[in-house]
């Protein structure tokens, strides 16, 4: 199998939670330009979905932490499609708050969408994979805040270090029929870049403290998740990979330069 054959998804079906808009978006896009039937899931249809040269994602409605809306959204799928070959466990996200005052509540609702959630889909996702010859892929959407301090989002940053933890083991368990694997992103522009780092200035200062000289985009998410999905990782299980553009410049080495000046 060449490459292109390898990266060529006209065959699959591909299922992105909270894909019509920001990452989850982007990676819809990337997978109907490879040729996937894609479906996209979220509380509410968004006025435009991810497309692409005129081929649409379809969109189902149900809000994640459901459980039984999300078996809604599996039967449908199996009933259109009559298979599932990829699961891209997007949706989650928190606004910024104080972990001093934040009520228990408000946590307990932040781990329910970030780590309980995609559980939950995951187990619906194998249970359709585990009955196919050809098996499937799960990713789930990570952060480099499972991996470093995240003040003002402290349970999404724990949520998220749960997320790689749990990928390690349903590998393991889910083995060898369907592989099970994290995507973390570092920084990335979406739609919503402005309401954490202002205007366009904002926006490339903060990409300046990456190495890579940018914040990513969502087709770095994307072409990640396609490669993860294809044959060609058919090693790829269990792990985490971080997006991150290098990561962030150490505090310490702007510190010292500024005690030279």
């Amino acid at each position: 199998m060449n490459l292109t054959e390898q990266l060529n998804y006209s065959d699959k079906v591909v299922l992105i939670t909270g894909g019509t808009k920001g990452i989850g978006a982007g990676i819809a896009c990337g997978f109907l330009q490879a040729g996937a039937s894609v479906i996209v899931c979220g509380r509410q249809e968004p006025e435009e979905l991810p497309q692409f040269n005129g081929r649409k994602a379809r969109f189902l409605a149900a809000d994640v932490r459901d459980g039984e809306a999300m078996a809604e959204v599996f039967a449908a799928i199996t009933e259109h499609y009559g298979r599932l070959d990829v699961l891209v466990n997007n949706a989650g996200g928190s606004p910024q708050v104080d972990a001093a005052t934040v009520s228990p509540r408000f946590s307990e609702s932040i781990f329910r969408l970030n780590l309980l959630a995609p559980l939950n889909i995951a187990q619906q996702a194998n249970q359709a994979m585990q009955k196919q010859p050809e098996g499937g892929v799960i990713i789930f959407i990570g952060s480099v805040s499972a991996s470093r301090p995240s003040p003002g989002t402290a349970a999404y940053g724990a949520a998220k270090a749960g997320i790689v933890s749990l990928a390690s083991s349903l590998a393991v368990e889910w083995a060898p029929k369907v592989r099970v694997l994290c995507i973390s992103p570092g920084l990335i522009r979406t739609e919503q870049s402005h309401l954490h780092y202002g205007d366009d200035a904002g926006i490339a200062a903060v990409g300046q403290t990456i190495p890579a000289g940018r914040m990513g985009e969502p087709d770095d998410i994307a072409n990640a998740c396609l490669y993860a999905a294809s044959p060609m990782a058919a090693y790829f299980s269990g792990t985490n990979l971080l997006l991150h553009g290098g990561g962030e410049k150490p505090a310490f080495l702007a510190a010292s330069t500024a005690g030279k000046a």
